[in-house]
């Protein structure tokens, strides 16, 4: 059985330590010079979310997350709409990893165009997915090594470089938090709903409640250490960050702005480790991300929700969903070429925080329909987390920048439309999404 410790370090495998980097630069733009402080609000945001996460895992332990959360702890229907965000946010996910990919690898090779490494790193994808090659869970645990390694060598620079440069008083300072001449409220929580990205990934530590030891006790407080732990790690990173380059309109590229920092505190080295990392982890991401998607889409077409002939099939001697990969990369490659980065994560976040608002309402309803039982804690994670959760994730949400609300709203409509359909106007039972082949 899976005790706390091995569930709190799953989770931080899952979002991994370098999850603040790529959001560096943009959030501190469009904070106006905040980005610590967006890190740490969207840091209290997600461990409000994870209390409910946690406690509708216990309730539910199955495959599909806010799918089967929502769905069962509210209404099938808005089920159904929370597990249609949740594949937008499949699809864009590799759209993400070729995007920074791509920016990143051109950071070290200027004189080629982005189109072309996105390309690159699309096609390599794809054809490492259609082969059916997997990372090892060795392969896993060295990048997870390395990662560490060169974000630990990063802190200590970071660190000598501000004390050689500014003294005591250029590492330690309230700035990055809460700068009067700066500060806008409407800002930092535009770019909170883009720092959010960082915590990507925590619910997947409620995937493992059946395997938990104790899981009433485990999962939710796993839950919730993983967003702490993993928002303490980035405030640190980020912090540094932007007291090693407090400049935040004069970044070489906002999207690699990290590297900027990297190669200041560290010189050409530390830049090169950074890149060479970053590239690798992405690409990780992409190749897994990937082949999720197109598993997700077999499942779905294999039990009706999406047309059988396309998308149920499996092909070829390693049994793979071929059009589905293909599909996926494609859809990989179009969103690299036509969105930025920054924007991909915006429409990610606009379906990540739908589920997570219908996530904590579940999780009050599930309070008071079950009364009693032990399963549903007290009502201060019962009731009062989830409340709180649920305010700061609405906040987040409606403060996304408008294209993301209109590509996500239109994404969210085709699913309300589909559903309708397929349920005679919401009088039967929505098609079943199966979440376990992603």
């Amino acid at each position: 059985m899976l005790k706390l410790r091995d569930l709190v370090f799953y989770g931080i495998v899952l979002i991994t330590p370098l999850a603040p980097v790529g959001v560096f630069g943009v959030a501190s733009q469009l904070s106006r010079g905040h980005a610590t402080a967006t890190i740490v609000i969207a840091m209290v945001a997600m461990m409000l979310t994870a209390v409910s996460y946690g406690r509708m895992a216990v309730l539910y332990p199955a495959a599909g997350s806010a799918y089967t959360y929502v769905g069962r702890g509210l209404n099938p229907h808005l089920g159904f709409l929370a597990g249609w965000a949740m594949v937008l946010d499949y699809l864009i996910i590799p759209v993400i990893n070729v995007a920074y990919v791509a920016l990143t690898i051109q950071r070290v090779a200027p004189s080629v165009p982005y189109w072309v490494w996105a390309t690159l790193a699309v096609v390599a994808m794809t054809a490492l997915n259609l082969r059916g090659i997997r990372a090892t869970a060795r392969v896993n645990l060295a990048l997870l090594g390395a990662m560490s390694v060169v974000i630990a060598a990063f802190v200590l620079l970071a660190a000598r470089y501000l004390l050689r440069s500014s003294g005591w008083a250029g590492l330690i300072t309230f700035e990055p938090f809460y700068n009067p001449s700066t500060f806008a409220l409407g800002p930092v929580f535009t770019a909170t709903s883009l720092a959010a990205l960082t915590y990507i990934g925590f619910d997947g530590v409620t995937t493992l409640a059946e395997e938990a030891e104790n899981p009433k006790r485990t999962v939710p407080l796993a839950t919730v250490l993983t967003c702490l732990i993993t928002g303490l790690l980035s405030t640190v990173e980020v912090y540094l960050a932007q007291r090693a380059w407090p400049d935040w309109t004069s970044f070489t590229n906002v999207e690699t702005a990290f590297l900027d920092v990297t190669s200041r505190v560290g010189g050409p080295l530390l830049f090169q480790a950074m890149a060479a990392v970053l590239v690798v982890s992405c690409f990780g991401s992409g190749l897994a991300g990937q082949v999720g998607a197109a598993r997700l889409l077999y499942g779905m077409g294999r039990d009706g929700v999406f047309p059988r002939r396309f998308f149920g099939r499996l092909n070829g001697p390693r049994g793979n969903p071929t059009f589905n990969i293909w599909l996926t990369g494609a859809v990989a490659l179009a969103g690299a070429l036509l969105f930025s980065w920054e924007r991909a994560v915006e429409i990610l976040n606009f379906g990540a925080f739908l589920s997570f608002m219908g996530v904590n309402i579940a999780a009050i309803r599930e309070h008071f329909r079950r009364a009693g039982d032990e399963c549903t804690g007290s009502w201060l994670s019962g009731v009062a987390a989830p409340s709180l959760g649920f305010v700061f994730c609405l906040w987040i949400w409606l403060s996304l920048r408008t294209p993301a609300k209109i590509a996500g709203g239109l994404w969210l409509a085709a699913g309300l439309l589909y559903s309708a359909v397929k349920s005679r106007g919401f009088r039967r039972t929505p098609p079943a999404m199966d979440f376990s082949e992603g």
